[in-house]
């Protein structure tokens, strides 16, 4: 039995005196949202899922169903396959170590769901983009250092004002 409280909307009454406060039920789903984006990799399970909303796996699958508009597998699955898009179009791995990697263990079924998904085999995906090595990577700290002007170009003032045009070292 459900009461409701200023302040405590989601109350229900335990024994005698004493009220046992708890979130609202989304949020127990959220959790559950979090472990999959944090950890899509690892092999989960809907039990995994329904142990971190702390709900039964039938009650957590109907409420997540429900809440979301897909099932928490496919949840899941959505996940791991666009994490595996996002490897494909900026990095020169191989298909089946992206698969591994996204938490799947077969690549038949990960190539199967991945053109089911996105209307391409993952090889042809990766082909309709620039090559990963066009979208290499460079430090801010080495951008920094070679986007300053170069040390002929500046010029320092004495302590009297003037001003002194400092030449490069060679």
């Amino acid at each position: 039995m459900s009461c409701r409280h200023e302040g405590a909307p989601f109350s229900t009454p335990m024994g005698d005196n004493h009220l046992m406060t708890s979130t609202h039920p989304t949020r127990h789903l959220l959790r559950a949202k979090d472990l999959v984006d944090v950890r899509f990799a690892e092999p989960l399970t809907v039990d995994d899922m329904a142990a971190a909303a702390k709900l039964s796996r039938a009650h957590f699958t109907r409420a997540f169903t429900a809440a979301f508009g897909e099932s928490p597998h496919a949840y899941l699955q959505t996940r791991r396959l666009e994490r595996a898009a996002a490897m494909l179009r900026s990095t020169d791995r191989s298909v089946a170590d992206i698969c591994m990697s996204v938490g799947l263990s077969s690549v038949g079924s990960f190539t199967t769901s991945f053109a089911r998904s996105f209307g391409k085999t993952p090889t042809a995906y990766r082909a309709s983009f620039p090559p990963a090595s066009t979208y290499a990577h460079v430090p801010a700290c080495v951008l920094r250092v070679y986007s300053r002007p170069g040390p002929s170009s500046r010029v320092d003032k004495t302590a009297h004002g003037e001003k002194t045009t400092i030449e490069p070292s060679a």
